[in-house]
Formats: structure tokens, sequence, C-alpha cells
């Protein structure tokens, strides 16, 4: 048996066909080639394959398509304004927050959502809303650092280094 999912993706509203136990990661990468959507763990327990499900982070890998058939997801590469990266995006690249790269998109869509609800955290409040999500290069400093800068203002970054 397969069925047809239909979603609104980075904007778009798309369909694909595909079996009732595909998973929400699987089928963001495999049927719609939105291969910015890591999986790691396969558990929900490493981030990587954190999406914005109607605005809240989501793990991917624990949902199937067919739960979330006729939400609004938002990837990584949704994150851009018409090619261009978005503020949080450009910060993570500006304090050198990625490395490998593989926690970035998790660690984007759990950033995106911390700062919409909270636009001028703390170092804390950062720290405990990216703990879901591992990173094994950067030793999390710079993602703190990137965040930080990207609240604005009312949170300065406090002289973390030339940013080029």
């Amino acid at each position: 048996m397969k069925l047809t999912v239909t979603l609104t993706v980075n904007g778009r509203r798309v369909g694909a066909v595909c079996e009732p136990r595909r998973t929400l990661a699987d089928f963001l990468r495999h049927d719609l080639g939105l291969t910015g959507v890591h999986v790691g763990c396969e558990q929900g327990g490493c981030g990587s394959c954190t999406v914005l499900l109607d605005g809240a982070t989501a793990r991917s890998c624990c949902l199937l398509a067919a739960q979330v058939d006729g939400a609004t997801i938002t990837t990584v590469e949704g994150m851009a304004d018409r090619g261009a990266l978005s503020p949080l995006q450009e910060s993570f690249r500006r304090h050198h927050a990625l490395q490998c790269g593989f926690c970035t998109p998790g660690m984007l869509a759990t950033a995106t959502e911390l700062l919409r609800d909270n636009p001028h955290p703390t170092e804390g409040e950062i720290r405990a809303a990216i703990a879901g999500n591992l990173c094994r290069c950067t030793g999390y400093q710079h993602i703190v650092d990137a965040i930080k800068a990207a609240s604005g203002p009312a949170n300065p970054d406090p002289g973390s280094g030339p940013a080029d």
C-alpha cells in the first residue's frame, strides 16, 4: 500500500507517493531531494534531522511522513532568502560555527525557534536550547557565539574575535 503525502515545504506545496512507514526525514531527503536534512542516530537523540514543523522544532527521523500530511515544514534549504544566507546562517558562517556541517541544519532550526521565542537569550539559555543537538567538531562555543551575535544588539557579542 502506498499513500500520497502533501506538505508545504520551504514555502512550496509539494506532494509525493510513499510507503506508510516512510519517515519524514527519508521523505524529505529521498522523495523531495532536500538533502540538508541529515540523518544520524535515527532515534531522535542527535538532533541532526531537526526541522521546523508548523514553526516548532521536530525530529524528522521520529515522525512518519503520513503523520504530518498537510503540515508546513521548513528545512535548512528554506532558511535562505532568495539565495542569500539568512542573518542566522550568516552569523554561523562569520563565527565559524560549523566545521563538518553535519549538525548545522538541526542547529539552525533549533536556533531559529529559540530566537523567535526569545529574541535575546542569555548564553545559558542558548546552551540549554541546543543541548539536544550533538556536534562532534566545534566544541559548541562558536555555535553559541553565532546565535548570541544573531540575537542582536540587546545581547552584544563579547569580543569573539575578527569576523573574517
